[in-house]
Formats: C-alpha cells, structure tokens, sequence
C-alpha cells in the first residue's frame, strides 16, 4: 500500500493567518438575500426580516467577513436606491442577472444584519457605470461622523455612528465582457487610481482592492493585473483574484485537484505584483484579496437564465453540493492558508442559496450543504502560524492539471496553547496512511481526526428531508511513537488533525 510522510517543524513559518481568510459574500443574486439572509414573514425573521436561523447557521459556520453588494450585481447599482424609507425606494431592472430588484434589502439592512452575523463588512463601489464622484459619496454616507449632508442623511435614516466599513472593492471584474461597464485595463486602472485617491482623502484609514483578473483562464490574465497595478500600486493595499471550479464533466481526479490550480494562480499573481513593484521602486508587497472562490457547476447557469422574464428574486445557481465536492472546499482553504504571507483576505461565494453552504426553503427550515462542514471546521481550529511543509506522497495523473501529488497539507502551531492542528486531503481513491514527524514539537499528542470522506458515496448531498447525509465523522487518532504519528486518511477525504500538549 502507498503511504505519505509529513515532517512539521515551527521553526519553518510561513505567517500567521488572519482571520479575514474566512469571508463570504452576499449578492443581489438569486435567493441569497430574499428569501436568504432576509425573509420578513418567515417564522424565524426577525422584526427587520432578517432570518435568524440563518443568522445562526453564518455564526456557526464562522465567517469573519462578508462582501456586498456584488459581484457582477454592483457594476449596475445605485446605492442610494437601497437607503430611507422601503416604500419610497425605486423598483429597477438587474442587468447583471436580468431580474427585478426591489431594494427592499440595502445598505442599512446589510450594516445591520452584519452587526448580528458578526462579521466585519467589505463593500464594493460601482465602477460599471458610475465612477469617482459616486464611490465618494457612498463612503461619506457610510463613515463619515456627520454634519454633511451624506452623513446626516445616514442619521437620518437611524444610524447615528458612522458605520467605519475598513475594507472597499474598487469595482468587480471588468475585465470581464460580460460585465456591465467592461474596461480594458488602462481604462480600469486610471479610473480605480483616480477613485482611491479620492476616496483615502475622505477616510484614509480604509482598505482598497483593485479588481485582478476574474480567472486565470482569461485571455488577457497576468497583462490585466501588470497595467491595472502600474496605475495603482501605491494607491491600493489588495489585487483581487476569482476562480470557481466546475464539476460538470464527470472529470473527479481533475476536480479533485483543483487546488493545484489556485495554488498556481496565486504564485502568479504575486510574481506580476512583485515585477511591477519592482519596475515602480516599491518596497510594500500587495497581498491578494481572494474575494471569489468556491465550486460552481457554472455549465448550468445558461439554462438558469433562459426562457424568462423579468422577475423578483428567482431561484438561480442553486447547487446541491456533494461529498466530493465537499473534499474539494476543504483542500482549497488548505491552499489559502498555505499562502497567509500573502493572501490577506478571502470570501467563498456565496453565503445562502446561490452556490453556497447554507440552503433555504422559502417559508421553511435552513440547512448545512456539505461543503459547510470544511470551512466551519477551518475557520474554528485554524490559529496561530501556518508552518511551512513537505509532504512527500504517492502522485497520480489528471487531465487538467497533469501530475499532482495525492495528499495536501497545511499545518498550524498555536503558540499561546501549545496546539498543532494538521489539515490533510486524500485525494486518491485508496486509503492513505500517513506518518507524521513532530520532533520539533515534542511533547504533543493526538486529540482528534475528524474525516469528511466521499469514498463510498461520492454523490451523496445534503437536503431538507436528510440534512447530516454528509457531515464529518470521528475516527480513531492518530498513533504515537516518541515523536511520530501514523494515522490513516480515508479515500477521498479532507481530515482535521488535532494535537494538544500532553497534561
């Protein structure tokens, strides 16, 4: 039988992970806020309409920050028909997903429902079809303490502190064709610049993305990022970067390895980045604000969108994931904590309904999707420093990403107490054992495995009538001697791994 061995050290780091790595993202798409995070009349709604029991599910899955309000949905928005009085505010026509939006949820109701989800904001600015003036104006209505017309118009409308959102996406995507206000780069980078200098002399202690590429497939990847920075590198403190993976072709050993193309992508932005500080004489590494990402079966979208017309809040992208897809999540959060030096902020999109964890009914209950269970899991246990390793595993062949190793990892050393915890995916279709060498951290001992495993039963999902269908099971931990620990990890799996000081 094959086996991997993983050697873990702390004096090999790689930074400490920040919290913001655990986003999400809410959009103006679909269900995911009517009929999602907002349902008045639901019975678990709150007087605002806010549904508390997904309010709970969001606490629970542990998110830290949410994007809103798009997407492709901001490209065409007007903030201010999302604030004052519900029933003086406008009824418009979404290009982006040919739909009504009422405006009945907005800016306000989001800062609200933000406040409860505990989760910190990250608003994005029209770039589409708006420009300067606009960003300027939605960022002094949103922080500004007040005695201007804006800021007094937010206290107006009930919120009497400013609400001081830190993070701000320049636009959404305009490199892409499909956008509402598509750009080429020169044209998006004078204005992004031109925008965040404006808006750092409102408030300049924010946080401003520019918009990267919206995949590394794009024709014009890596040219975007180069002419988009050399107009804003000095002024901006992020580039954004998205990528979904499709499971559509019946392709699960490529599926399976998805991760391989994230962690690609993410060293080739941060290679254009450091050329182009380079050429500028900058000495600030960006970071990368991974603000999309999760699976999509986006082959399905087109059928979504046909055949109708205009409508409220219809039911769009709203996949039912499965196990395996469950495994993949988890081996792609691997992949951004892998990369803490230089990812600062990530958002799995989305939060309800639309691709997301948390599934709704109308009228009903709320339930936990299987690709929940890995980012809740990641999101409690992963502290402290991620620590830098070398599995050396059995590999195999794929017909997207050519020939990837079996088993992923990542490891994290919780200095104040003492923990290791160790996040490993299968990707084989055979279990794995594993051998593990902690000589540089001694005096551990094993706590907990917990394994999400799609072996048996790769299209099991979760639904309504059998919601912990896929869920993570306990195993038997991990075996010692002296300093090594061998365990063994399902086919096709993700596993946490739990070490504590021993008493």
């Amino acid at each position: 039988m094959r086996t991997a061995r993983l050697t873990i050290d702390p004096a090999f780091t790689i930074g400490p992970v920040d919290r913001r790595l655990f986003g999400s993202f809410v959009e103006h798409l679909g269900r995911c806020v009517y009929g999602g995070i907002y349902e008045p009349g639901h019975p678990e709604a709150d007087p605002l309409g806010l549904r508390r029991d997904v309010l709970a599910l969001t606490r629970e899955l542990g998110v830290s920050m949410v994007r809103y309000p798009g997407g492709n949905f901001v490209s065409g928005y007007r903030w201010e028909d999302g604030v004052g009085p519900v029933g003086d505010r406008p009824r418009r026509l979404d290009l982006a997903w040919k739909t009504v939006e009422t405006n009945a949820f907005g800016l306000d109701e989001f800062m609200t429902w933000a406040a409860a989800a505990q989760v910190e904001p990250m608003m994005a600015v029209n770039l589409g079809t708006r420009g300067v003036q606009e960003a300027c104006d939605l960022l002094e209505y949103a922080n500004h303490p007040g005695g201007t017309q804006l800021s007094d118009l937010r206290r107006a409308h009930g919120a009497e502190q400013p609400y001081g959102v830190r993070l701000w996406c320049l636009g959404n995507e305009l490199d892409g064709p499909w956008q509402v206000g598509h750009k080429t780069a020169e044209e998006y980078g004078r204005l992004a610049a031109e925008t965040a200098r404006a808006m750092k002399l409102i408030d300049p202690s924010i946080s401003l993305v520019a918009c990267g590429s919206s995949g590394r497939g794009m024709p014009t990847f890596a040219s975007w990022e180069a002419t988009v920075l050399e107009h804003t590198y000095e002024h901006v403190d992020f580039i954004s970067a998205h990528s979904y993976y499709d499971p559509t072709d019946g392709d699960r050993a490529s599926l399976l390895a998805s991760a391989v193309d994230m962690d690609q992508f993410i060293t080739e932005v941060v290679a254009t980045a450091d050329h182009v500080a380079a050429r500028l004489r900058q000495t600030r590494k960006l970071k990368i604000s991974f603000d999309e990402w999760n699976v999509w079966y986006q082959s399905r979208v087109q059928g979504d969108l046909d055949g109708r017309g205009w409508v409220e809040a219809p039911a769009l992208l709203e996949d039912d994931y499965t196990a395996v897809d469950a495994v993949v999540v988890g081996d792609l959060l691997i992949t951004l904590l892998r990369h803490a030096d230089r990812v600062g902020v990530a958002a799995q999109a989305q939060l309800a309904n639309v691709i997301a964890p948390i599934r709704t009914r109308s009228g009903g209950p709320a339930w936990r999707q299987s690709i929940f269970h890995p980012f809740a899991l990641t999101a409690r246990y992963a502290r402290g420093t991620v620590l830098r390793t070398e599995p050396v595993s059995p590999r195999y062949e794929t017909k997207r990403c050519g020939d990837v190793p079996v088993l992923d990892t990542v490891a994290l050393h919780d200095e104040e107490s003492g923990e290791l915890t160790v996040f490993a995916v299968n990707r084989g279709t055979e279990d794995l054992p594993l051998d593990l060498d902690l000589r540089g951290l001694s005096g551990l001992h094993p706590v907990q495995h917990l394994s999400l495993a799609a072996g048996d039963a790769p299209d099991a999902i979760n639904t309504e009538a059998e919601p912990d269908r896929v869920t993570p099971r306990e195993l038997p931990t991990a075996t010692v001697d002296g300093d090594r620990c061998s365990v063994r990890l399902p086919a096709i799996s993700w596993n946490l791994l739990r070490f504590a000081p021993r008493p």
